[in-house]
């Protein structure tokens, strides 16, 4: 008798489950909702950077054609907003209305409402609204007065003295870097609508987490958690930042004084102005280091800016804590409050400028060791975490080395610097590590054993693009040993319980972890059921503290080498980075179609944030220059080469998915690699992003060789 093997679920790349549904238009986003009596919202923002709301002249509005309100810190319901959020405290900028105080430009002033968004929005653009206006400043630098060390237990990380082993080193390195501000971007803009649907709020929005939104709703209306729904099936991109934003607040505000649907979409230069973004950084490294390259010092301080309400850390000083071994360790992050909106995370938080500047140091230290800079990191490899002194779950940062460099032809790479040269272009190659954290967070699943034999799975997940609902169907699949075409995922809904959010690169593996349990508990109910389903099925639910308690404490994280060749062109400035490849150890892959897409898009991020991304502001308007796509520039199709991405081998033993984030790692390191590739490329060291002509041109110059 021959038996047809069951296909494989975990490891076999598979295409989207909704696919299909995205590319022929099927699929609504929060703003394609359809509503009767739906009304629309329009947000007012401050066009002063700092003082007081004096007048809202709110009367000429309300006579407009459609408009059926306006609300204002004079009139608009009042919020609970002393409480914790699942992810701390909120931003401040949810508190909608509740003041009459303006901390910086685009701050909330006003929401119109009206029976069309074109009403809405001229409405909002006759709205005059006058203010005291106070002195500002938002300017960014190191060394600038009135920085503070935050009061967080993880901002300063220290061992032995850093002083005196910097002191007894044989080689230095002391240098300082900067990354700009930088705005996410997602394709679909912050969306949310809200309407009560028989005594419960239901909200449909575009968010990374359908509990967090929904918890936080609940705290600030002062209503029963069970009284509120948050729906978001598809997300058009998050990166970060599809938190608890302004418009869910104003959406619900609206409803709950109209009481009808109420939908409030943001504009794009309104999701520049309230959405957060990543905060720019001063960092400073120090590196000690014997002839060998050993490190006996390992220095970083890392300062970014927060906002005058509320402090937030760009954690750009987490990288090296797990990365190499010295004798002496001290990284710290240091803030500055300035009258700019409140940073938030954006993909690879604090590892992506971190580790540009902490591998551009360490390119610099193999630089004057006469060292490869691939031998330099494995000479510092540590055996556990260099800070923790845990083991490592997994670790194999070298064998990703290893296999980058084989197929990258690393090894006929000539160290010395402006030697090769393609007509007007000089070539160069370069590289960095890279690493995030495999963490989990308790979550809540389902599995339902459905009468027709299919099984159904149910979780407050985000697919905010990753392809989580495929992922989890292969994994739910591989739990009840069944084919995954017999397995139905649901997601983003705030009633299937709390999970944790599509965030840190963590959601694959909290997800996971808990549907993985729901499917064993439920294999173990219908060997007891003798094959006999009711019609309502047979469902097993779980929840994972418990487990993640059991886990044994390690240091848990993805690892990767990145790779670049660049070329740049000394007469205009122009870098092209012509090819890119990373290899990456991170754990059990669960979609190789999805991971690789992923992975490639992180590295693509990582040219953007190399060659392009910047943020500036006017320093006596305190707004952003160019808050939109035409003056905010991301690497274009021309601007990214084929890019490459792959994995090795990495198991977790004592794991119980076995599976590690990849969201986030993809960027980490890659913008490092490319600035390496350009001094190998010119000779010239840039410490500065991103690397604009002007900025080559200028140290062209001043090394007096010409073209």
């Amino acid at each position: 008798m021959t038996t047809t093997a069951k296909p494989r679920t975990v490891g076999a790349a598979r295409t989207r489950v909704e696919g299909r549904e995205k590319v022929t238009g099927a699929a609504r986003y929060a703003s394609e909702q359809p509503f009767e009596k739906l009304a629309h919202g329009w947000l007012v923002l401050s066009t002063v950077a700092r003082g007081r709301v004096r007048a809202v002249g709110e009367e000429a509005v309300r006579a407009l054609p459609g408009v059926l309100t306006v609300l204002h810190s004079g009139n608009a319901p009042r919020l609970t907003t002393d409480f914790a959020s699942l992810l701390g405290p909120p931003d401040p900028v949810v508190a909608l209305f509740q003041h009459d105080r303006v901390p910086h430009l685009g701050w909330p002033v006003a929401l119109v409402v009206a029976e069309t968004p074109e009403q809405a929005r001229e409405a909002a653009e006759t709205l005059v609204v006058e203010y005291d206006e106070e002195p500002h400043d938002v300017a960014f630098h190191a060394g600038r007065p009135g920085t503070y060390t935050p009061e967080d237990g993880s901002a300063v990380a220290t061992k032995g003295d850093l002083e005196a082993e910097l002191a007894a080193s044989s080689v230095l390195v002391d240098a300082s870097y900067t990354t700009p501000e930088q705005h996410h971007g997602a394709m679909e803009p912050h969306a949310a609508t809200a309407h009560w649907d028989e005594g419960r709020l239901e909200v449909l929005d575009t968010n990374q987490g359908t509990g967090w939104v929904a918890g936080d709703l609940a705290q600030l209306f002062s209503l029963d958690a069970s009284s509120v729904r948050v729906r978001s099936e598809h997300i058009g991109g998050a990166f970060g930042s599809k938190g608890v934003r302004p418009h869910q607040v104003g959406a619900v505000m609206a409803a709950t004084v109209l009481h009808r649907p109420v939908r409030l979409a943001l504009t794009r230069r309104q999701v520049f102005a309230v959405t957060g973004y990543r905060s720019p950084t001063a960092q400073r490294v120090r590196l000690g280091a014997e002839p060998d390259g050993r490190l006996r010092a390992f220095g970083h301080e890392a300062l970014n800016l927060t906002s005058t309400l509320r402090p937030f850390v760009e954690t750009s000083a987490v990288f090296g804590r797990v990365m190499y071994d010295a004798r002496a360790h001290h990284t710290a992050h240091r803030l500055v409050g300035l009258d700019m909106p409140t940073p938030t995370w954006m993909r690879a938080p604090g590892e992506a400028p971190g580790s540009f500047a902490v591998e551009s140091a360490l390119d610099e230290l193999a630089e004057r060791l006469e060292m490869d800079p691939i031998a330099l990191r494995a000479r510092n490899e540590p055996e556990t975490g260099p800070l923790s002194g845990l083991p490592f779950s997994s670790r194999n940062l070298l064998g990703c080395f290893e296999e980058g460099a084989r197929r990258f032809g690393w090894a006929g790479r000539d160290p010395r610097p402006r030697l090769r040269r393609e007509g007007r272009w000089l070539l160069g190659t370069g590289t960095a590590a890279a690493t995030y954290p495999s963490g989990a967070a308790p979550s809540t699943a389902s599995v339902t054993a459905e009468p027709d034999g299919g099984f159904t799975v149910r979780i407050s997940a985000a697919d905010v693009g990753t392809g989580a609902r495929t992922a989890l169907a292969l994994v739910a699949a591989e739990a009840l040993d069944v084919e995954a075409e017999r397995v139905t995922v649901r997601i983003g809904d705030s009633d299937f319980g709390q999970a944790w959010v599509a965030g840190g690169s963590m959601g694959t593996r909290s997800w996971s972890l808990a549907v993985v349990s729901a499917a064993e508990e439920l294999r173990g109910r219908l060997a007891l059921s003798d094959g006999d389903i009711p019609p309502d099925g047979i469902t097993a639910r779980t929840d994972t503290a418990g487990l993640l308690a059991e886990l044994a404490k390690k240091e848990r994280h993805s690892f990767g080498a990145q790779f670049a060749e660049v070329a740049v062109d000394v007469t205009t400035g122009e870098v092209r980075v012509r090819r890119m490849l990373g290899v990456f150890a991170a754990g059990r892959i669960v979609n190789p179609l999805t991971a690789r897409s992923q992975l490639v898009g992180g590295m693509t991020w990582g040219l953007s944030m190399a060659l392009h991304e910047e943020a500036v502001r006017d320093a006596a308007s305190g707004g952003q220059v160019g808050a939109d796509f035409a003056g905010y520039h991301v690497a274009a199709n021309a601007d990214v080469p084929v890019i490459e991405a792959d994995w090795i081998d990495d198991p977790v033993p004592d794991d119980p998915v076995g599976i590690k984030g990849i969201g986030e790692i993809g960027i980490v390191g890659a913008a490092a690699a490319i600035s390496n590739a350009v001094w190998h490329a010119t000779g010239v060291r840039h410490r500065d992003l991103p690397l604009r002509p002007d900025r080559i041109l200028r140290a062209e110059e001043g090394t007096g060789t010409g073209a």
